[in-house]
């Protein structure tokens, strides 16, 4: 299965501006009870914001940093995919690089934003449907 594929259907990606203060930001993953923003600059991609941003500068800064606009802690740039990568080479990629949140890009547009814990959602199901399948094979036999 491809990215696109999973991603189809779903609702708009909330996002940030690189503006955007830190202290808002945060308020959103925290409202939301999700992991990390994507952050737009002149309507393209221009990096993650996730807690672990929030983490590292806060050690590093110390607590000002909630005043700074999110484009100044945010990782950049982002790790992006297209919607023809598949969940297995997405899932590769995502433990490669350390990372739990990819933009989908199409065309230069962000399209999507896909979380390991989508991904691994996926496998999981597929994992599970093929079990039940060999389970009604061998039953019928």
């Amino acid at each position: 299965m491809t990215i696109g594929r999973l991603i189809e259907g779903r609702d708009a990606v909330l996002t940030c501006d690189v503006s955007t203060c830190v202290r808002d930001a945060a308020g959103i993953l925290a409202e939301r009870r999700i992991g990390a923003l994507p952050v737009m600059e002149n309507g393209k991609i221009a990096g993650i914001f996730s807690e672990r941003d929030v983490i590292y500068r806060l050690r590093e800064f110390g607590p000002d940093m909630l005043a700074k606009p999110v484009g100044e802690i945010m990782t950049a740039p982002a790790v992006t995919v297209d919607p023809e990568t598949s969940v297995m080479a997405a899932l590769s990629l995502m433990t490669r690089r350390r990372i739990r949140h990819l933009p989908v890009v199409a065309d230069g547009e962000m399209i999507g934003f896909v979380s390991i814990g989508d991904l691994v959602k996926h496998r999981i199901d597929k994992i599970e449907s093929e079990a039940a399948a060999m389970r009604d094979y061998i039953q019928m036999a």
